[in-house]
């Protein structure tokens, strides 16, 4: 018997939720956040970067006031041409 794997996570709003962003060039990076982010308050730190330092790998934490804001936030990220890949 399968469980089934589509029941969503209960999530309480507003509440910080994390993003993981990797790119190319920090500077580009960081100002894609503040753009997509806005007036909002977040903190972005270094996680990694690769081993020749070509590709870097930031924690964004925001918090977010609803699914909806949520969603916007991530596809605003992952659609951005500084950010190749977003978790």
């Amino acid at each position: 018997m399968t469980e089934n794997k589509e029941k969503n996570l209960q999530i309480t709003y507003p509440c910080v939720w994390l993003y993981k962003i990797i790119g190319i060039d920090q500077r580009t990076m960081k100002s894609a956040v503040n753009e997509i982010v806005q007036d909002r308050s977040y903190a972005m730190t270094l996680s990694r970067q690769s081993e020749k330092g070509k590709y870097s790998c930031f924690n964004v934490e925001v918090t977010v006031e609803s699914e909806s804001h949520r969603q916007a936030i991530y596809e605003s990220l992952k659609s951005h041409r500084a950010i190749k890949i977003i978790l």
